[in-house]
């Protein structure tokens, strides 16, 4: 079974001027002549971490890692003007060509593998392949599941605790109470989010805090992002994703799912291995949503090294 390759550091940081208030980090590691990839982290607001570099053999990949905008050490930290689908996907586009690179591989996660496959189909050209870990297609229905109906028959208890800090316990008014400037109310849905979030994502493994967490404003910040692009629907149109699969057909792709992906339910996965037929849809039977556990860690590296291959 194939595991993580070693840790290593990059041999190139910098912070890209965006044109905006807006400066973005990225990385770049691995062989500088190597098959350029780029790590699409989740979110939106996660930012990247060492250990992501891992999925990739460093002999073989240019590994390029970014902090999308407001997160991770892009500043301003947690800043929502000029933060949309349409910045990030400008902000590869000059990552690339700054690096000079022609084609590189998306490798993608969650919130991620919408943008890469909104990427993908608006710079087709520059997209080499495309590797998705959990599919999220930024649809009404797929936030629903998150916030409404879905997860909550799962996790009712945790859910619970989300409504708790609502006011009337309604979940309709989560948007304007985070918004709101009640500091205490802000507070208490922030956690509760966060609470949720991790419940859903790491599903069995997650352990709620024993002692209540100080909440700051860094972790407000972080939550005001993730919702921000959820109440603008993600800056896209309805099903925008699915609809425009056509002009990305020829283009390597490799989905991998986890049938216990609570966060990204796997009828997302299926839907885009019908819209995206050519791809090589890989079901998971015991993991869940995030990229640990030695299921999902043997599939992804085993589908950057079959792409190496592929594209070498």
């Amino acid at each position: 079974m194939k595991s993580l390759y070693p840790e290593i550091e990059p041999f190139n940081t910098f912070f890209l001027e965006t044109g905006s208030q807006h400066t973005v980090y990225v990385e770049q590691s691995g062989n500088p002549d190597g098959i350029p990839v780029v790590f699409l982290h989740g979110g939106p607001c996660s930012g990247t971490r060492p250990g992501q570099r891992c999925f990739f053999d460093p002999n073989l990949y240019h590994i390029v890692l970014f902090d999308q905008r407001g997160c991770g050490l892009s500043l301003p930290f947690g800043e929502l003007e000029n933060n949309t689908t349409q910045d990030l996907i400008e902000d590869m586009e000059r990552i690339r060509k700054q690096l000079n690179i022609q084609q590189w591989l998306l490798f993608s996660g969650s919130w991620g593998s919408a943008l890469a496959l909104l990427y993908a189909q608006q710079y087709s050209q520059h997209v080499s392949g495309v590797i998705i870990r959990g599919v999220f297609l930024a649809r009404q229905q797929d936030l629903d599941w998150f916030v409404r109906e879905g997860a909550s028959r799962i996790y009712p208890e945790q859910y619970q605790v989300l409504l708790d800090s609502l006011p009337g316990q309604n979940i309709e008014l989560l948007y304007t109470t985070l918004w709101s400037d009640n500091k205490a109310a802000v507070q208490c849905v922030t956690d509760a989010w966060r609470q949720w979030s991790s419940q859903v994502a790491v599903g069995v493994g997650y352990q709620k805090p024993e002692q209540t967490e100080a909440i700051t404003q860094k972790m407000i910040d972080q939550v005001k992002m993730e919702l921000n692009y959820a109440r603008n629907h993600y800056f896209i149109k309805e099903n925008q994703i699915l609809e425009n699969c056509a002009q990305i057909q020829d283009i390597p792709c490799i989905i991998v799912h986890g049938r216990y992906d609570f966060v990204c339910p796997m009828a997302a996965g299926l839907s885009l291995s019908k819209a995206l037929p050519k791809a090589e849809y890989r079901v998971l039977e015991h993991a869940g949503h995030i990229a640990k556990g030695d299921e999902m860690i043997a599939a992804l590296v085993g589908a950057c090294d079959e792409m190496a291959e592929r594209l070498a």
